[in-house]
């Protein structure tokens, strides 16, 4: 996919772009190649970016530690600002106070837009935070245990006990 130049859009009828998506996404590890669709508008001060995507990704369950298929299927939407100033990270301090007014994204109005960037940011977005492969996943499957002969001498009175209540 070809980054959007977005002064382009204002030109473009409905001053709108679709993009078809049927390839496989940089840095993410899919079965098969990503398909859907994305639509970006320009809005004056701002791009709004309407998406919907599925592939089928491999995980692997926290639980049992199998890999197993998941469907991943996105329908996100976003505003991304237009702003002419871009503040420059290196001039920003360690720590700062951000108010809620600048948790945006935010573009130049002359620059790109790279719809594979955020097609890749959407779908991590959407993998699940608890990779479990079902309901029925039996968990972690216990090690069999070799009985040593050596016990360390601070768990001897347990093992003595432990060896009563077997005879019993």
């Amino acid at each position: 996919m070809e980054a959007i130049y977005i002064p382009h859009l204002l030109k473009a009828p409905k001053r709108q772009a679709e993009i078809i998506v049927q390839d496989t996404i940089a840095n993410l590890n899919t079965l098969t190649p990503v398909k859907g669709k994305i639509a970006v508008r320009h809005g004056g001060n701002f791009l709004e970016v309407i998406s919907q995507a599925e592939t089928i990704v491999t995980l692997t369950c926290d639980r049992c530690l199998q890999h197993y298929n998941h469907r991943l299927a996105i329908d996100a939407s976003e505003l991304i600002w237009l702003e002419s100033e871009l503040e420059n990270v290196e001039d920003l301090p360690t720590e700062r106070e951000v108010s809620l007014e600048d948790l945006s994204e935010t573009l130049l109005p002359n620059g790109h837009f790279d719809p594979e960037a955020w097609l890749f940011e959407q779908l991590s977005l959407a993998l699940p935070l608890r990779q479990v492969c079902g309901e029925d996943c039996p968990g972690a499957a216990p090690i069999p245990h070799k009985q040593e002969k050596s016990i360390d001498h601070r768990w001897s009175s347990l093992a003595a006990l432990k060896e009563q209540l077997n005879d019993n």
